[in-house]
């Protein structure tokens, strides 16, 4: 029976195979935002639709490592179909888990203890705080979706 780590290394692979809303979304007002990190190469392109709060709609592009891709798939998965206001709390648990502390200057309303919050496949990048120099490719799509709903509503609330 396989331990924990190759249960968690079989899940990052079948996302990084079989990546899940992988693609862009035609259609408008599809939200657009890219993500790169310089320091190995990664991309990750996120397309979103929200409506009435809810993301209705997700998919992601990109290239780059196994982590940074599967997390991409893992996160457009997780936050399909969830309101904004979910979504900023499986961010923080998401932050939480990678051991990045909260911005103490990010206005947004505690939504409770991060470790409440039941992450699924995501906690299988986990063992990526075990190499910090990976965080970054862990954390890039998060960071992009974050990045294009910050752009989104900035756009909306200027007249």
């Amino acid at each position: 029976m396989p331990d924990l780590e190759d249960l968690y290394r079989e899940i990052i692979l079948d996302h990084y195979r079989n990546p899940r809303n992988r693609g862009e979304l035609e259609s408008p007002p599809a939200i657009r935002a890219e993500g790169f990190n310089p320091l190995c190469g990664d991309e990750v392109i996120v397309y979103v639709n929200v409506t009435d709060g809810v993301i209705d709609d997700i998919k992601v592009g990109g290239q780059g490592c196994s982590i940074s891709q599967a997390s991409a798939s893992m996160m457009s998965a997780t936050v399909k179909g969830r309101t904004t206001e979910e979504l900023d709390r499986l961010n923080r648990a998401f932050k939480s888990m990678m051991s990045i502390e909260p911005d103490p200057d990010d206005p947004a309303p505690d939504n409770g203890n991060p470790a409440d919050v039941k992450l699924g496949d995501i906690e299988a990048l986990k063992g990526v705080v075990k190499f910090p120099v990976r965080i970054k490719c862990a954390t890039l799509s998060w960071h992009t979706l974050t990045q294009a709903l910050d752009e989104a509503l900035d756009k909306a609330q200027t007249p």
